[in-house]
């Protein structure tokens, strides 16, 4: 009696295991283990000193002794320190003076190779070797191109009968070298990721614009560049975001580290003074802080690109063809109020 109690007990704890559901845990602990060295080094170098560097800025601290808790201290004299604005407004200058030409430059060059037939390959070789091309050693190079006394740049003024002008001791040829720099390095770039987007719109499209009688320059700015939205969206954030973060071109451009951004720091940008407060002035805490207050001006800047070239091609043509409406409303009432007051006469 005893043995025929106990063996069903036993195949029935058998049965048991052998549907017991796998561990999913031990089942994927390879993967996560091949994957772990990337979080791990990006916890030390990456998500770690972003947040010290949130916990510092409430500190003065010169890297070395005790910190000291001041709260908002560093911002409210971020606000009212004159320097950091001038520092601002050199940015902005430069950003647009790079910026713009940059893109409108590279759009052109995208679409002259977009429509080569021969040497296609070259060209876009050639027009991406300065983006890869040391920064430190293209800023050498133009530093001897603007330079005020034995620059190539006064020297062609010279040669056509212009007074050479002191680039690298005016404020706004400081810029104007400065932002100079940037195009040169990041015009190729540009124009590859832009000549991607020109081959990505389908033939069909400006075939049927041809048939239309289009002229190239209507089915550039009414088709090209419409299409290509989302491309110069992308361009314009990532230009903005490295606009404002311009650094090496102006402390190379220098040199000396009392005077990083120039006679009467025209080209100080705000990172240039993060690095003169934090690795000079030995001011951590206050560096933190300008770092916090450009990353802010990146993120409003990047909305505002968003909002002005962002949105779908259904929401432009439903917001254009809401103006159009409007508009025709508008001439409508203004007949109807013109054809009111001639009959009252």
């Amino acid at each position: 009696m005893t043995a025929t109690k106990t063996l069903p007990a036993i195949a029935h704890t058998s049965e048991a295991t052998a549907e017991k559901p796998p561990n999913k845990f031990r089942q994927a602990f390879p993967q996560y283990a091949a994957i772990s060295p990337f979080f791990i080094l990006f916890a030390i170098f990456g998500a770690f000193p972003i947040l010290f560097s949130i916990w510092i800025s409430f500190h003065s601290w010169d890297g070395i002794g005790p910190m000291k808790w001041v709260g908002l201290e560093q911002y409210s004299y971020l606000i009212s320190d004159p320097k950091f604005w001038k520092t601002i407004g050199n940015t902005m200058i430069i950003w647009v003076l790079s910026t713009v030409p940059m893109l409108l430059l590279a759009l052109v060059l995208a679409n002259a190779l977009h429509n080569a037939t021969r040497f296609r390959t070259f060209y876009r070789i050639a027009y991406f070797i300065p983006n890869v091309t040391s920064v430190v050693a293209v800023t050498l190079v133009f530093g001897s191109v603007f330079s005020n006394n034995f620059g190539l740049l006064n020297a062609f003024l010279q040669s056509i009968g212009i007074a050479k002008v002191e680039w690298l001791t005016q404020p706004w040829g400081i810029k104007i070298a400065i932002a100079t720099i940037v195009t040169w390095r990041w015009v190729g770039y540009n124009a590859i990721i832009f000549l991607a987007g020109l081959q990505a719109i389908s033939a069909d499209v400006y075939e049927a614009a041809k048939v239309d009688g289009a002229s190239p320059r209507q089915t550039f700015w009414r088709i090209t560049v419409p299409m290509l939205r989302p491309v110069i969206l992308f361009t314009v954030v990532t230009s903005t975001i490295g606009g404002l973060q311009i650094f090496t071109e102006s402390r190379v451009l220098f040199g000396d580290t009392n005077n990083i951004g120039g006679p009467g720091d025209a080209g100080m940008t705000i990172v240039s003074y993060l690095y003169q407060s934090a690795f000079i002035k030995n001011q951590f805490g206050y560096g933190a802080a300008i770092g916090w207050a450009l990353f802010i001006l990146i993120v409003l800047f990047s909305i505002i690109n968003w909002r002005l070239i962002g949105g779908t091609d259904e929401q432009r043509l439903t917001s254009r063809a809401k103006r159009r409406a409007d508009r025709k409303i508008a001439v409508q009432k203004a007949a109807q109020e013109k054809e009111a007051a001639h009959g009252v006469r």
